[in-house]
């Protein structure tokens, strides 16, 4: 039975009614007393209680616009399921059914005779969901259809019950037992609507979209509540979308239009912001799109939402090429953002992207950094855009390089007159620069000064910012007007290069036609009598003047092998950065671009063979007659390169259908057995195999560990400088480089030395499974087992690819290692027919290292 809200407790009129029922039954009295004084007192004022609950939800749980919303509107708390209670209008609302229960339930011959007890249990219910304490609210709803089965809610109860299954996972038994109430019962508008609610959200549970959109169909139509009707038809565009029906997307969001007031203002502006980034952009309206903008924009009713409007005008400005536009309602959307966290993000975000497209990349930086701030650690995206941010540091260095080494190139290039004037109106343009920032500092402390005292004529005492200082000459810039001679630094230098040109260079000291030498300065000696063709000195000026030409020429580079290193670091940098916007970033235009540079730029022999392959593999995916003649070109100039192996795919053993991974352990255990031949050819095969995949970088890592191990230290060094520039932004190009910078130089200074601690005896061998290996092996095993004096150990060491050694160790000194050799060549059963070598530990090392047994053989017969 409903209850009346709104009537009046009068308990004159209680107490009349029990009066006029006195004639009857006392029975049928106390049921309506105990009836009447459960509806009219306990109940009534539970249900108040309940209904603030209601709206305290309402109000505090946000719609999250960004994600598909759910059916019902409601905030779950991460410990959905416990026994406390969270709100106090909930805690009464129990309290009072719990008291209607204890007091008012009339259970006779196992018969309810109060018809309110059904209501107070539906009431307990209803509290403990909301409360999200589902386990006992589940209690409540069951245990009215077990002792009302034909109570006037039983209907209501149903639906409320499987709600609660819902929150508890049961999404199976919910669409069962709601499919089979609507098949039995035919339900009123608001219930039948209900149900459909509920079922739609189980069905969404389960990802069936198209069962969900269906139910969630019937629900809007039945309900009789806007909010619900607005909320059901948002979703449905949203499922709409999901599936890819645009179409029936945007009429969707319309229907929410089309409500106007009657819906909640929130959804009418999203559903206009869904409706703009379903814009057709090739054959959509654009004028009724902007008019549709400036409407929303004007009216005062959608002030407070501008944040997301000026958002989803930004987006619509950026997807149609006009930066300018979106950048401004970008900054328009954050300077209106409050409590929209992810909003902030996604405009942060957007610009981060609009300034890494127009290659600004220390702006996109910091746009990346507040887009980080604003959002959860724990998310996807958060990772995403971190990865990205991270990968801009090394686009930051780069390119920051790149541009500064161009510039130093592009002035060395320059002849000494157009260095003058590159410079002279380098000093002017920041003279201006400098007055201006003058200006605008003084009229913030004239400004300051006139508010702080309330003394003064701000206007007097403050210029235009567009008007010049008097105190700042005025700098000839070629227009006609003449200046003084000396406040033209162009002119200037014009004048001490040509005085240089007759005079050379003079000191301020003395009679300047004389040639001297004085403190830091070199004067050249200039006369009429200087033979023809000598050259007369250099002179080191020290200028920190930067307004003097001179301050700028001194610091450009003249000598060749400086201008050549910094031309090699240029091109470096070019390529890092192709290779970045190629493998990071998919920006394939930038990346060509980038690498075609290097190669217009006279690189380094050792950076034209992986520009050139990059540039092939980015033909591939732009253009396909770019990479064939790329391909040609690779395998016509370098042909025995393993790029054109790869390219040609002539080694690449297919019938191996091997996972990269697995591939990649079993090579990595050969190595560690020291199967350096083995696991060379069969890194060299795999490399081919595998081109392109994420384990390349770690088999050419591997692969120069173990040319390591067999040519030594010139070709490990040659290995990973191939994995450099191929791979330069993995972890495997990272490590390569570090091992460069780091290792390698040491490993290259290593020498023999005279001192020793400890020795070894070496004897030469091939494989270890040939026979002559076998032999000297078991003789040097038994002369170790027959020694007594002290304990040795022998050992079989890889060389290189063809010579081995076996290798007695432990040995205190030189002399006692001849001893040894002499004992088993005079003993028959040990004696050996290869020579034996002695060498120190420590140079052993040396020989392994380098490879250079035959320098240190030529050494000690000196």
């Amino acid at each position: 039975m409903k209850i009346n809200r709104y009537q009046p407790i009068c308990t004159v009129f209680v107490f009349a009614f029990l009066v006029a029922c006195s004639t009857k039954k006392d029975s049928f009295v106390s049921r309506n007393y105990h009836a009447m004084t459960t509806q009219y007192n306990i109940l009534y004022n539970g249900g108040v209680g309940f209904d603030k609950g209601v709206a305290d939800i309402q109000n505090k749980s946000k719609n999250n616009f960004w994600k598909r919303l759910p059916v019902e509107k409601m905030q779950l708390s991460d410990g959905s399921i416990s026994d406390t209670v969270h709100n106090a209008n909930f805690d009464l609302a129990e309290t009072k059914a719990t008291k209607a229960i204890q007091k008012h339930s009339m259970n006779i011959g196992g018969k309810e005779r109060n018809y309110q007890t059904d209501e107070a249990y539906l009431m307990l219910g209803k509290a403990r969901y909301y409360d999200q304490r589902f386990v006992p609210a589940l209690d409540a709803f069951n245990y009215i259809l077990y002792k009302y089965p034909n109570s006037s809610t039983i209907h209501e109860a149903k639906i409320w019950r499987e709600k609660t299954n819902m929150r508890l996972g049961n999404d199976a038994l919910v669409i069962k037992n709601l499919s089979k109430l609507l098949k039995e019962y035919r339900l009123k508008n608001q219930a039948l609507a209900n149900a459909n609610a509920v079922l739609a959200e189980a069905f969404l549970n389960l990802e069936e979209k198209d069962s969900a959109v269906a139910k969630l169909q019937i629900a809007q139509k039945n309900t009789k509540v806007n909010t619900e009707k607005a909320r059901y038809r948002f979703i449905l565009g949203q499922l709409y979308e999901e599936l890819g029906k645009n179409q029936q997307a945007l009429s969707s969001y319309q229907s929410v239009i089309d409500m106007n007031r009657k819906a909640d203002r929130e959804y009418v502006i999203q559903a206009y912001a869904r409706k703009a980034q379903l814009f057709d952009f090739q054959n959509g309206d654009k004028e009724q799109m902007a008019k549709m903008f400036a409407q929303l924009v004007e009216n005062r009713e959608n002030r407070p939402f501008l944040d997301v409007i000026y958002h989803q005008m930004g987006v619509y400005y950026d997807k149609s090429n006009e930066p300018v536009a979106a950048l401004k309602h970008y900054n328009l959307s954050l300077k209106k953002a409050k409590d929209n966290t992810y909003l902030a993000a996604s405009n942060y975000r957007n610009l981060g992207n609009m300034y890494f497209k127009s290659a600004e990349f220390p702006l996109a930086a910091k746009y990346y950094d507040s887009t980080l701030v604003k959002l959860d650690k724990n998310t996807r995206e958060f990772a995403q855009i971190e990865k990205v941010r991270k990968n801009l540091d090394d686009v930051i260095k780069y390119d920051a390089l790149a541009h500064t080494n161009d510039s130093i190139l592009k002035v060395a290039a320059l002849s000494d007159t157009d260095r003058i004037v590159y410079f002279g109106n380098h000093i002017e343009a920041l003279k201006k620069k400098e007055a201006q920032e003058a200006l605008i500092k003084k009229q913030k402390e004239a400004l300051a000064n006139f508010e702080k005292s309330g003394k003064g004529a701000p206007n007097d005492l403050l210029l235009q910012p567009n008007m010049p200082l008097r105190s700042v000459p005025k700098l000839d810039t070629g227009s006609g007007t003449t200046t003084f001679y000396f406040y033209n630094p162009t002119t200037v230098a014009f004048g001490q290069l040509e005085f240089q040109k007759i005079w050379g260079k003079r000191n301020a000291n003395g009679y300047w036609r004389t040639s001297t030498t004085s403190g830091d300065v070199t004067i050249a000696t200039i006369s009429d009598d200087l033979p023809a063709g000598v050259e007369s000195p250099k002179i080191t000026d020290k200028v920190s003047d930067k307004y003097s030409v001179a301050y700028y020429l001194n610091q450009i580079p003249t000598d060749k092998k400086v201008v050549d290193s910094i031309n090699k670091e240029r091109n470096f940098a070019y390529y890092q950065l192709g290779v970045i916007y190629k493998e990071k970033f998919k920006e394939y235009a930038l990346a060509t671009a980038k690498l075609e540079k290097v190669l217009e730029q006279n690189p380094e022999e050792k950076l034209v063979l992986p520009t050139l392959y990059n540039l092939y593999k980015l033909y591939q995916i732009t253009d396909a007659n770019k990479a064939l003649a790329m391909k040609n070109r690779i395998v016509s100039e370098f042909p025995s390169s393993r790029y054109a192996q790869i390219i040609s795919n002539t080694d690449a053993n297919n019938s191996n259908a091997e996972t990269p991974e697995k591939a990649y352990n079993q090579y990595y255990k050969l190595f560690q057995e020291e199967q350096f031949v083995d696991v060379l050819d069969k890194l060299n095969t795999a490399i081919i195999q595998f081109s392109g995949d994420e384990i390349a970088p770690k088999l050419e890592l591997l692969r120069a560990n173990t040319q390591a191990k067999l040519f030594g230290v010139t070709a490990y060094k040659k290995a990973l400088e191939e994995v450099v520039a191929q791979y330069p932004n993995t972890e495997e190009g990272k490590q390569a480089q570090d091992i460069l910078s780091t290792q390698v130089p040491a490993l290259e200074k290593m020498e023999f030395t005279t001192t020793a601690k400890s020795w070894k005896i070496l004897f030469k061998v091939g494989l270890r499974s040939e026979p002559q290996t076998k032999e000297i092996e078991e003789k040097i095993k038994q002369f170790i087992a027959d020694e007594k004096i002290e304990q040795r150990s022998y050992s079989y060491d890889v060389y290189t690819d063809k010579e081995n050694f076996i290798v007695i160790h432990h040995i205190k000194s030189e002399a006692y290692a001849n001893d040894i050799i002499n004992y088993m060549t005079v003993n028959k059963q040990y004696t050996i027919n290869q020579p034996a070598i002695i060498i120190s530990s420590d140079n052993y090392r040396v020989v392994q290292i380098k490879k250079n047994l035959d320098s240190y053989l030529a050494s000690k017969k000196q």
